[in-house]
């Protein structure tokens, strides 16, 4: 499916570029500043940020190019073909400086932009064309323009989310929900000024646009900070976590294991980024209770332990999250790993299940993995939640991590 909204990108790419090409540039002056801004936002746009929108100040360029219905009072014929060609090709130009930096440029990203800024030139372009729109004045034509951005970023949510799923396996509605979520933050700071934009170069020309896309710039430079900030908060939780390797009280690289393999039948069981984000650093933190043990338990494996035993070392890792000033949802779900599964909160199930199919699995030989999943599904009776001892059968075949290890 990925590689279908690429050529589809591309079909569409080509296409506007010759029919603009045969019937020559109009407004050369509004192409021109749009294909800059659009060409700056992508230049600026954060590689590998685990953000929705990576660029949006490229994003609102395309998005009030796509709607611009007027220069300075005089009418704009740009026209679809022209809006997708200029935009395509400010993004191909954007990217340069990435690919001359070393990084890889993406294709899943430039498509789409090339087809979210398709789909909003071809719903307003020809009807502007046309004249059709000559009656909307004032907070009509606003209002419009709101609803077409809407239309536009929802279209653009169902591509990111199908595209993740082509590329990840991981189930579809989730993907969407999060793409959905993402619409309030940034999303909704770039179809705010994409409108404002071409409302306000309808008015006063394009002097509009270095004014109206300044705040969206320091918003995304704020987000860089913060994005900077999360990670060194990550990086306290993870050196947190390697404690208990340092002191000899777990295999090293088991908390980053459990981490990964918890993260991945999270994403399997539907949980939102939100809550991947609390497994991720509850899964990094569920073996810190060890600390407190006079004599450390063979190779760390908590899952031989009596339930009692593992219930108090569970409590006492909870207390120590608390003290670190991590989110109070890790603490929670650090403490009530060792319970009943019934009573548990999802995350903590699946902590619980990883946790004892990585003890389990570890140093057992070429079938360690597939006798550590059929004890798990034993005791799914009474000491592991049946859905994600299933879902963590599931990431392990469409990993092929089971049959790697059956060969």
């Amino acid at each position: 499916m990925t590689w279908s909204f690429r050529s589809a990108a591309l079909v569409l790419g080509l296409g506007c570029v010759a029919g603009t090409l045969w019937e020559g540039l109009d407004d050369r002056l509004a192409a021109l500043a749009f294909g800059l801004l659009v060409a700056l936002g992508e230049a600026a746009r954060r590689p590998g940020a685990d953000v929705r929108e990576a660029a949006p100040l490229g994003a609102a360029g395309g998005l009030a190019y796509a709607l611009l219905g007027a220069d300075a009072g005089i009418a704009a014929r740009d026209g679809a073909l022209q809006v997708v060609a200029v935009v395509g090709a400010a993004a191909l130009l954007g990217n340069v400086p990435h690919i001359a930096s070393g990084r890889r440029p993406t294709p899943d990203h430039l498509a789409r932009r090339v087809l979210t800024v398709g789909f909003a030139a071809v719903c307003f372009q020809p009807l502007d064309t046309r004249g059709a729109l000559e009656q909307w004045g004032g907070p009509a034509y606003a209002l419009l323009l709101v609803a077409l951005l809407v239309l536009t970023v929802l279209c653009d949510a169902v591509l990111a989310a199908a595209q993740a799923h082509s590329r990840t396996g991981w189930p579809f509605g989730p993907l969407l929900r999060d793409e959905l979520r993402g619409l309030l933050g940034i999303g909704s700071a770039v179809c705010a000024t994409g409108a404002v934009m071409a409302l306000a170069v309808a008015v006063v020309g394009l002097w509009a646009l270095p004014v109206f896309c300044l705040p969206l710039l320091l918003t995304q430079l704020s987000l860089r900070r913060y994005e900077a900030v999360r990670a060194t908060y990550r990086q306290t939780i993870a050196s947190l976590a390697r404690a208990t390797e340092i002191a000899g009280y777990t295999p090293a690289g088991h908390a980053r294991r459990v981490a990964a393999l918890s993260q991945a039948v999270g994403r399997d069981l539907g949980l939102s980024r939100a809550e991947l984000t609390v497994l991720e650093y509850a899964a990094l933190m569920h073996d810190i209770g060890q600390l407190s043990l006079v004599d450390p338990v063979p190779a760390g494996a908590t899952a031989v332990l009596p339930a009692a035993e593992q219930r108090r070392i569970a409590l006492l890792g909870g207390a120590v999250v608390r003290q670190t000033g991590v989110a109070a949802a890790v603490a929670v779900v650090v403490e009530r790993q060792a319970d009943p599964y019934r009573e548990q909160p999802l995350a903590a199930r699946i902590v619980r299940v990883v946790n004892a199919y990585e003890e389990k699995s570890r140093d057992s030989g070429p079938g360690g993995p597939l006798t550590a999943l059929e004890e798990l599904r034993l005791a799914t009776a009474g000491d592991y939640a049946p859905e994600v001892v299933e879902a963590l059968a599931r990431v392990l075949a469409r990993d092929c991590l089971t049959l790697r290890a059956a060969g």
